[in-house]
């Protein structure tokens, strides 16, 4: 059941399957999609008017502590994914990354979530989210349709 009042964050992002991010049956190879999240986050970010660089220059480093996927379907190469990334619920010290990958039919082939904190570069302490990226992500939270 969907909730009408949720409000979330969510970019999508495609990437072509490049041949050599696949093993010898034209599969994407498993270890390439924490890449792809990656590049899908990076993306997320400036399309919400910050390039992660400018997080890191902030004095802001985001560490990746938990990393979960579902495989549900192979992606193949030459194929364009696309990736949706959601941020569904406004972060503390930890920010929660939601992300479905979708082939070129598509059709739903990954499910994944990884979780990251906010680190203070100075200190290398856990720091909750600096008021920066916290009004940037307030300014595009909006209400799903």
């Amino acid at each position: 059941m969907t909730d009408l009042n949720l409000k979330m964050i969510h970019t999508t992002h495609s990437i072509r399957v490049r041949y050599g991010e696949t093993d010898p049956m034209k599969y994407v190879y498993y270890g390439n999609y924490a890449e792809y999240l990656e590049v899908a986050r990076v993306e997320l970010f400036r399309e919400l008017g910050i390039p992660y660089n400018e997080i890191e220059n902030q004095g802001i480093w985001l560490p990746v502590s938990e990393f979960s996927i579902k495989y549900l379907k192979p992606g193949l190469y030459d194929e364009i994914l696309e990736i949706h990334t959601y941020i569904k619920k406004l972060p503390g010290v930890r920010i929660e990354f939601e992300y479905e990958i979708y082939n070129s039919s598509k059709e739903k082939i990954t499910e994944a979530k990884t979780t990251l904190f906010f680190l203070d570069a100075k200190t290398n302490k856990v720091v909750k989210c600096p008021d920066f990226l916290m009004s940037l992500l307030e300014k595009n939270w909006s209400a799903t349709l």
